[in-house]
């Protein structure tokens, strides 16, 4: 857990990329649905991490390398969007968040196995 001060700029850094992407993304990778998911920064506020959950694509790496390559270009949005809140904006890296992946996986298998239980039973 951080200190209030990495909090607070993680919660403003999250709520307003997340509005960069809405508003920048479709012209940047497409017609993939991404969403921030979490913000970890730094103790001096000096880096950023953003998770990214990436929806109706099937290559999600692609996507993750184009919104690395258009970097500046994001920051510059996410920067005017957050002056008034943060004096200096902190190095943004991206990561891909597959935690709903998983758990999509994991209810699939649990539904495969109920189903098997089921079957067994009825024999």
């Amino acid at each position: 857990m951080g200190s209030k001060r990495q909090l607070q700029t993680a919660e403003v850094i999250k709520r307003h990329f997340g509005d960069v992407l809405l508003k920048e993304g479709s012209y940047i990778y497409g017609d993939a649905f991404v969403t921030v998911t979490q913000v970890k920064v730094t103790p001096d506020i000096s880096e950023a991490k953003i998770y990214l959950s990436i929806y109706n694509v099937n290559d999600k790496e692609a996507v993750l390398s184009s919104v690395r390559r258009n970097l500046a270009h994001l920051k510059r949005n996410l920067s005017q969007r957050i002056r008034k809140h943060i004096r200096r904006v902190p190095d943004l890296s991206f990561y891909n968040d597959d935690t709903l992946d998983e758990m999509y996986h994991l209810n699939k298998v649990f539904d495969n196995l109920h189903a098997q239980k089921l079957m067994g039973e009825e024999e």
